[in-house]
């Protein structure tokens, strides 16, 4: 039978029963260890019913690169003795960006292939170590080194030409772009987690308020378009990709409580279950069919819709990966929530919205809530997991019937892509 056709199912199931994270942001006193000792710590204190570090039998964390933002290679076991863990046996997986969504997928299987009964899974990475320009070089290092550095394609020239590709077939504008930033700095304003809490009306005000306390001239603008419509408050990066098309440098740790799902009565009364995963990798860039789509978002979202047995259709929130403003667009099409060429459309009506009939990014995203890239992938999960559980606070969707939610986590140049499909329990 062709791998294509066959239906994949666990072997048995898995559900989440607990998640914790770390404040997002940028914290020169920080390392890793203590990042990721942060989530575990906020984990343990919000179980429902408790978890004691000794009940873990094994983990799986992401991180990206701190061999080259911290010099710290060999990470897991670093983790493990700072958390109290050893002899447990704790595994680093690197994916790029995808590095935490490549973690909970490997945590998943262990624990349906009856191996293990309870995991923890998360990402790390602390970023903030280096400068601008240095950040820069080790994220490129996820491109391919062959072919696309050298070309000088960093990150966001990367994007920049995935959006001028969308601009040119289906005549999506700057002005798409820049509602994405202002819709996920909205949300972000809700999440206290969030390195940006803080909507982009916030920051506009803000600075006409410090104009005026220099006696500076204070910028006329009316509204958060007139705002990033100047070019000294968001500067261009790679056209058409300004500063506040950008998510930024971010340190920060997140993980989840993985168990046998007929465990999770003793950790929960509302669990999260894994309905379906999907991982898939696509060509680097140069070698794309197109730049309009990530081939690897498209297969890893229909092995998860497969599992699950729901479609696009039936999500009712989502965290997309938005590094870049461009990058949601895309992927709202790629997974199927909107026809290619309607994400922009959707944006301009409201459908990605908290109040819209396909909420995106609730917790403000890659963009506003931050990318310390090891971590995100295992960020989107728990917001998905605190949304179908009700406890998400000021953001929380109005939705009483909140049963499915799903994660879009992509590395690289569109190399690696995880996708899962949540089910309240």
């Amino acid at each position: 039978m062709s791998s294509v056709t066959r239906k994949r199912q666990l072997g048995r199931p898995v559900s989440i029963v607990g998640a914790g994270m770390s404040q997002f942001g940028a914290f020169r006193d920080l390392t890793s260890r203590d990042l990721f000792a942060a989530a575990v710590q906020d984990l343990t204190a919000h179980m429902d019913q408790g978890i004691d570090v000794a009940d873990i039998q094994c983990a799986y964390v992401g991180n990206y690169s701190s061999d080259l933002f911290e010099g710290q290679g060999h990470t897991g076991p670093i983790l493990a003795d700072w958390l109290g863990m050893t002899p447990t046996p704790i595994t680093r997986i690197e994916n790029a960006c995808a590095s935490s969504g490549s973690a909970l997928r490997e945590g998943i299987m262990a624990i349906a292939s009856g191996l293990y009964d309870v995991a923890l899974v998360g990402g790390v990475e602390k970023m903030t170590s280096l400068p601008t320009e240095g950040v820069t070089d080790v994220l490129a290092s996820a491109a391919d080194g062959l072919y696309e550095v050298p070309a000088g394609l960093t990150f966001p020239g990367i994007y920049a030409a995935l959006a001028k590709a969308h601009m040119d077939r289906y005549e999506t504008s700057l002005t798409h772009l820049l509602k994405v930033g202002i819709k996920n700095h909205q949300n972000g304003a809700l999440n206290p987690k969030a390195q940006f809490n803080q909507s982009l009306r916030d920051i506009m005000v803000r600075r006409q308020a410090r104009a005026k306390e220099r006696g500076e001239v204070v910028p006329a603008w009316q509204d958060e378009l007139d705002f990033l419509n100047d070019a000294q408050a968001n500067p261009w990066i790679a056209w058409p990709l300004r500063l506040y098309d950008c998510a930024p440098i971010t340190d920060g740790a997140s993980c989840v409580l993985l168990v046998a799902s007929e465990l999770a009565g003793s950790f929960t009364d509302k669990p999260v279950h894994i309905a379906g995963t999907g991982q898939a990798s696509g060509r680097p860039l140069h070698d794309a069919e197109e730049l309009t789509s990530l081939s690897a978002a498209k297969a890893a979202a229909a092995q998860a819709y497969q599992m699950a047995g729901v479609t696009a259709q039936d999500i009712q929130v989502a965290e997309v990966h938005d590094c870049f403003t461009i990058a949601e667009i895309i992927a709202t099409e790629d997974l199927g929530f909107f026809a290619p060429g309607e994400g922009p459309r959707a944006v301009d009506e409201g459908r990605t919205a908290r109040t819209g009939d396909k909420p995106i990014n609730t917790s403000g995203g890659l963009k506003a809530k931050g990318h310390p890239v090891g971590a995100s992938g295992v960020a989107q999960v728990i917001e998905v997991f605190h949304q179908l559980r009700g406890e998400a606070g000021p953001r929380q969707l109005s939705n009483p019937n909140l049963e499915l939610g799903l994660t879009h986590n992509v590395g690289g140049t569109g190399g690696t892509c995880v996708v899962h499909v949540l089910r309240r329990g």
